[in-house]
């Protein structure tokens, strides 16, 4: 059975990358970290997201957030330090990937690292409403 898409109406032109960064994004979709997302809009139409991850027990030097075609991606390496021994191991060493599709215009600000939390703080300003006329030539 064909899968139907949004994005192959004839009125959406340009669209089938996005179809591909969601279906990439619900592949990779998973519980761990977990992280919040707040949305703000400031009084001049600028929208502003802060995105909290938990990351307790990662190092700054572990994490590493990139923008990669319109994409946020945050990663975190743990490695195992030889020489250590482990009565109980209840805090696993574990690595992660989490993506996050930015919308046109969305600009990563900065990223911090703070009891156990990342935050990335993202801010869209607000676009100008820009309309042209066309000219139509004859052949």
């Amino acid at each position: 059975m064909s899968r139907i898409s949004v994005f192959s109406a004839p009125f959406l032109l340009g669209f089938d990358s996005f179809e591909e960064r969601i279906d990439r994004l619900a592949r990779s979709a998973e519980g761990y970290p977990p992280y919040n997302i707040e949305r703000s809009l400031d009084e001049d139409g600028t929208e502003r997201f802060l995105i909290s991850i938990a990351v307790a027990g990662f190092a700054r030097t572990d994490l590493e957030v990139s923008v990669e075609d319109n994409q946020l991606l945050v990663r975190g390496r743990q490695a195992d330090e030889p020489g250590r021994d482990f009565l109980h191991r209840g805090i696993a060493a574990r690595q992660f990937q989490r993506n996050f599709l930015l919308a046109d215009g969305m600009q990563v600000k900065d990223a911090t690292l703070g009891h156990g939390m990342l935050v990335i703080a993202l801010e869209r300003p607000r676009a100008p409403k820009i309309a042209r006329q066309i000219d139509i030539r004859s052949l």
